[in-house]
Parts: C-alpha cells; structure tokens; sequence
C-alpha cells in the first residue's frame, strides 16, 4: 500500500522536533508542495505519499511522542496515522493544509488510544522514555557548564516532563503543539476541532498548572 512506509519509519529513536510557525507553509524553491503529492496520491501514485511520509514523519512522531511518553506507542501511532490517511486521501480537501488534517487524525487516534489505556499511561516512566530531559524548547542549557547547576537542570527537566503528563489529554496536547511544535493557535484549533479561544483558554490553563508542579524547581 505505502511502499516506503516501513522503512521511513524504520528509526530506533523518536525525534520530537519543533516546528516553526512557518515552516509548514514555506517551501523551498522547486520544491514540490504537499498539495501536488496529494492530487499525486489521489490519482494513483504511493511514491507521492511516500515523500509526504518523509516529510511529516519526524514532527508527526514528536507530538505522539510528547502525548504518549512512549516510544513504541508513538511509532505504532505513527504508523495507523499515516495508513489512515492514506486509505482517506480521496476525502481530502485540497483546498485544506495537509499537516494539520494529518496533525488531526493522529490526534484522535492517540486521544483514544490514551482513553483504552489510562491505566498504562499513570504509570511513572523510566529515563529511556523521558524526552523532554534532551529537549531545550523550555529549559535553559547554558548551565550545563556547572555540574551542580546541571544535575538540578536534569531534576527540572524529569519533573517538566512528569509535569505534562498530569495534564488532561486535551492540555497536554495544546501545550505539545504549541509550545514544542511551535502550531498557531489557528493551526492547533484545526487540528483539536474547537474554537481558537478554547485554545487560548486551555493554554492559560495548562501554562498555570505546570507553573504550580514546578514552583519548586524555577
């Protein structure tokens, strides 16, 4: 169905990368844009789909990643992703952006996943799974020179990450998109389904939460 799928998924680790607000949109010179791949695919060509896959694949694996805490749940999530929207490609508006609807169905997708299987996801995680301890979207690494101010960096970065996943599935999705993923709230709103004030208010809400789980660590 999607020849190459397996094998652009094929990484033993998950790169949850961040998005600029305009990287979506801008493409370089010559190249082809998402929805020339997608009239592509609609037409009968899986190479075209193959290229989307490798476009989106590293972005896509950061939200589930950041939603899930879980490596192998986040590219199996990846994977049903990417083969539901290749089976639904004819649906597609091309007037529409792809990544947002792609965005949107691997969102859905781990919303209910998350829902079948709360009682995982309460579990603590190990340091394997902690990916925000690597990330510096939230954390300032200049102090990584210092040992002691390092080891207490690596403490706020594990608790950040135990942080977000007290957050409520809808919150923690917002906080991924927009504060790891660097989505607009207009984008976000598109892919969550809800209004741009709901955006708004969820992120107020969730910033002030995890300001309270980390109002020891700042």
């Amino acid at each position: 169905m999607i020849t190459t799928l397996a094998a652009t998924l094929s990484s033993d680790k998950v790169r949850a990368e961040r998005m600029e607000p305009t990287e979506s949109t801008s493409k370089p010179s010559g190249e082809i844009t998402d929805r020339v791949l997608v009239e592509r695919t609609q037409g009968g060509d899986p190479t075209a789909f193959d290229e989307l896959v490798r476009r989106y694949q590293p972005r896509l694996l950061g939200m589930l990643y950041n939603m899930t805490s879980n490596q192998t749940d986040a590219w199996d999530l990846a994977m049903e992703t990417f083969e539901k929207a290749y089976s639904s490609i004819h649906s597609f508006r091309l007037d529409a952006e792809f990544y947002t609807w792609l965005y949107r169905i691997g969102f859905n997708l781990t919303v209910n996943f998350i829902k079948r299987n709360k009682h995982r996801h309460n579990l603590s995680m190990d340091d394997e799974n902690l990916d925000l301890q690597n990330r510096s979207e939230f954390i300032d690494v200049r102090a990584a020179g210092d040992a002691e101010k390092q080891a207490r960096l690596t403490e706020l970065k594990k608790k950040l990450n135990e942080s977000l996943m007290k957050l409520s599935d809808e919150h923690r999705a917002v906080v991924t998109l927009f504060d790891i993923q660097g989505l607009s709230h207009s984008e976000i709103s598109k892919i969550m389904s809800c209004k741009e004030e709901t955006v708004r208010s969820r992120l107020f809400y969730a910033h002030k939460q995890l300001q309270k789980y980390l109002k020891n660590y700042t």
